[in-house]
């Protein structure tokens, strides 16, 4: 696996995680917003390397255009009820299903994680629209560590990208009609990147 060189604030704090009490909210059009709030755990270089070398990555293989190809990224996934890697990681699902649980209607039960080696690995233009994300307003909340990487959104069909740099303890939380009116991505990158894990927790029956 890929090593991150840890910043001096990581090296030097705890993993933990900061206030969650004022997010800044973007809104997007059509019922969709996302909220982002930059270092919202401290010490994410170091859980960096340990969900690196702790959790048991997988490769995928999909059919894309009448052929398989590899996924150009490495899995995990945490159901309802299954413990997950890292304490903080059980704090952070509790503290979102706290601030937005009014808002949402229900908790965050299921974490996804992606590992992004360097600039090869991505992931294409989507929505989280299997399940009752395809159907309902919803949200998903992304927390990520690990060297900055640009997660893009776009109206669905196409326009115009709203753009955010995501690393480094921040947390990026989607919501509304955001899976069905909007797209979002992680391209590839051409220059020299560093690895990145992000943790996408969701609500029940959302993938």
């Amino acid at each position: 696996m890929p090593h991150l060189q840890d910043s001096l604030f990581d090296a030097a704090e705890d993993i933990a995680l900061g206030p969650l009490d004022a997010p800044r909210r973007t809104v997007l059009g059509d019922g969709a917003w996302i909220d982002l709030l930059p270092g919202w755990l401290h010490g994410a270089g170091a859980l960096f390397e340990q969900l690196a070398a702790d959790v048991p990555w997988h490769a995928e293989r999909r059919t894309m255009y009448e052929r398989v190809v590899d996924v150009p990224r490495l899995l995990a996934f945490y159901g309802e009820g299954d413990p997950l890697p890292h304490p903080v990681l059980t704090e952070a699902r509790g503290a979102l299903s706290a601030h937005y649980g009014p808002e949402l209607g229900e908790p965050f039960t299921t974490a996804g994680l992606c590992y992004y080696r360097d600039g090869h690995d991505s992931v294409a233009w989507h929505g989280d629209r299997l399940g009752r994300g395809g159907r309902q307003d919803t949200m998903v909340a992304i927390v990520s560590v690990g060297e900055p990487r640009p997660l893009l959104l776009r109206p669905r069909g196409g326009g115009p990208a709203v753009r955010r740099l995501l690393g480094h303890g921040d947390l990026l939380v989607m919501g509304g009609t955001c899976q069905r009116t909007w797209e979002h991505a992680v391209p590839k990158s051409s220059r020299p990147v560093g690895p990145r894990i992000s943790i996408q927790f969701r609500p029940h029956g959302v993938r």
